[in-house]
């Protein structure tokens, strides 16, 4: 598991990719990379392209970073998912939830 961001040249939108498993193991490294930006209103981009399992936590985490988010006037985005992880999203009805672009 890898997990690394880019940052927009204005810093209005911060992207986060998560390279491999994204479970409980990941929490800190997760929660580091959005957590405390400096200013208000950022969009956040996970970037779920290269991501190849997903648990139940990590379905918390993409919460509390909404939760987050939205406290702070910034939106999440969830970013090409595999197969697999589209169809836990649907089952969690994340799809209801979030933006989902392929």
């Amino acid at each position: 598991m890898a997990i690394s961001t880019q940052s927009s040249d204005d810093g209005n939108t911060l992207t986060i990719q998560i390279v491999g498993r994204f479970e409980f193991a990941s929490h800190g490294d997760f929660r580091k990379a959005y957590k405390p930006q400096p200013k208000a209103g950022i969009n956040y981009l996970i970037d779920l392209s290269e991501t190849d399992y997903m648990d139940s936590s990590a379905l918390g985490m993409l919460l509390l970073i909404k939760e987050y988010a939205e406290v702070n006037k910034g939106t999440v985005t969830l970013l090409s998912p595999q197969p697999d992880i589209e169809a836990i999203f649907k089952v969690a009805n994340f799809h209801t939830l979030f933006t989902i672009k392929n």
